[in-house]
C-alpha cells in the first residue's frame, strides 16, 4: 500500500491532468460504467462528530475501486485539529486488495477545482478574459488555479467576507500563479467583480446568494461549486432562470442536495426540463453545449464520489510508476 500526502500528491498529477480525468469520470458516470451509492452518514453524537463514507467504482478504460471517509467535528478546532479530515482508500479492482491512501483533504480540494475546470472549458467561451472568484476557503486556491488553467484570463478578480482575508489570499496566488501572466486583484463587492465577468465560479456554503444576476452579461459562464446541502444557496434564483444552457455534475446529486436547485424547483420557477443536462452527457455529445456567445450557461455541483475514485486512482499509478510516497507492506 503506497501513502500518499498533499506533496507528494502534488508530485504525481497536474491540474491539466486532473481536469482530463474529471472529465473521463463523468463520462463514464453518465454512460452508467460507475456504481455510486448514496453515502452513508454516522452521527457520533457523544462527540459532536459524524463521519462520512463515499464509495464508488468505475468499469472503463481505467477500471477503479475506493472509497472516501470524510469526518465532520467541528469541537477539532478547540484543539487545534482539522474539523473536517479526510482520507481515500484506494483498492486493485481485480484483487480487492488496498493499494494506497491518500490525503483526502487535499485530493478533494484537487478533484473539485478539476471538476470546475472541465465545466469551464467545457462551457465558457473561448476568448474569456475576465473571471470573478466568489470565496476564499479551503476549495477557493485550486478552483483559481482551475480557471487559470483552462482560459487565457488577463483578470482575475477575488472576492470573500473578509477583505483583509481576501487581501492576503490574493497576495498568496499572486504568487504562486505567476506563470499565467494574470492580473489578480481583490475586490470588497461580488457585484462589482462579476460586472463584465465572462466566468464566474462561486465557492462558499453560504444560504443566501453570494452576487446579483442583475449584474451577469450575456455570454457569461457561471460555475456553483460550494454549496452542498437544501440548506445552502449560493446562487441567485433568478440566474437559474436566465440561464440558457445547465448543467450538473450528477442529475442524482444536485436534484436530491443543491439549495440553489431545489428552491427554484420549489417555487415553481424551473422545472425538470429547463435542465439540459449532465457534463458528462455533454462529452458525450449526447446533448449540446455552448452554441453562441451570448448564452448564459450555467454548471451546478455538489461533487460525487466517482471523481475521487478515478483521480486517486491515476495518482496511485503515477506514484508507483515513478517511486513516490512511502510504501508498507499489510
Amino acid at each position: 500500500m503506497i501513502i500518499l500526502t498533499k506533496e507528494d500528491i502534488k508530485k504525481c498529477i497536474t491540474m491539466k491532468e486532473a481536469i482530463e480525468i474529471n472529465k473521463e469520470a463523468l463520462k463514464n458516470y453518465s454512460n452508467k460504467n460507475a456504481i455510486v451509492p448514496l453515502r452513508t452518514n454516522l452521527n457520533i453524537d457523544k462527540y459532536n462528530g459524524q463521519a462520512l463514507f463515499m464509495p464508488a467504482s468505475i468499469s472503463g478504460k481505467n477500471d477503479s475501486l475506493g472509497i472516501k471517509i470524510v469526518s465532520v467535528y467541528p469541537d477539532n478546532v478547540k484543539n487545534n485539529l482539522p474539523s473536517v479530515p479526510a482520507i481515500m482508500l484506494v483498492f486493485d479492482s481485480k484483487t480487492g486488495i488496498i493499494s494506497g491512501l491518500l490525503d483526502g483533504t487535499y485530493l478533494t480540494q484537487l478533484r473539485t477545482a478539476a471538476l470546475q475546470g472541465a465545466a469551464t472549458d467545457l462551457l465558457a467561451k473561448k476568448n474569456s478574459r475576465i473571471a470573478a472568484l466568489i470565496g476564499t476557503g479551503g476549495q477557493a486556491y485550486e478552483q483559481a488555479h482551475a480557471m487559470l488553467t483552462v482560459r487565457k484570463l488577463d483578470e482575475l478578480r477575488v472576492v470573500g467576507r473578509n477583505f483583509e482575508k481576501t487581501k492576503k489570499f490574493v497576495e498568496l496566488i499572486n504568487n504562486d500563479f505567476k506563470q499565467f501572466n494574470t492580473k489578480i486583484i481583490a475586490l470588497e463587492n461580488s457585484n462589482t467583480a462579476i460586472t463584465d465577468a465572462d466566468i464566474i465560479t462561486t465557492v462558499t456554503t453560504s444560504t443566501t446568494p453570494t452576487f446579483n444576476s442583475d449584474f451577469v452579461k450575456l455570454g457569461t459562464h457561471i460555475n456553483g461549486i460550494g454549496s452542498y446541502t437544501p440548506e445552502m444557496i449560493e446562487l441567485p434564483t433568478k440566474i437559474i432562470t436566465q440561464a440558457d444552457k445547465i448543467f450538473f455534475d450528477t442529475n442524482n446529486g444536485v436534484l436530491n442536495e443543491a439549495g440553489d436547485i431545489l428552491l427554484a424547483l420549489k417555487e415553481k420557477m424551473i422545472n425538470k426540463s429547463s435542465f439540459t443536462g449532465e457534463l458528462g452527457e455533454l462529452i458525450s455529445k449526447k446533448v449540446n453545449g455552448r452554441e453562441n456567445n451570448d448564452e448564459i450557461t450555467l454548471f451546478k455541483s455538489v461533487g460525487s464520489a466517482v471523481l475521487d475514485v478515478a483521480t486517486s486512482e491515476a495518482i496511485i499509478k503515477k506514484a508507483a510508476k515513478i517511486g513516490i510516497g512511502n510504501c508498507i507492506k499489510i
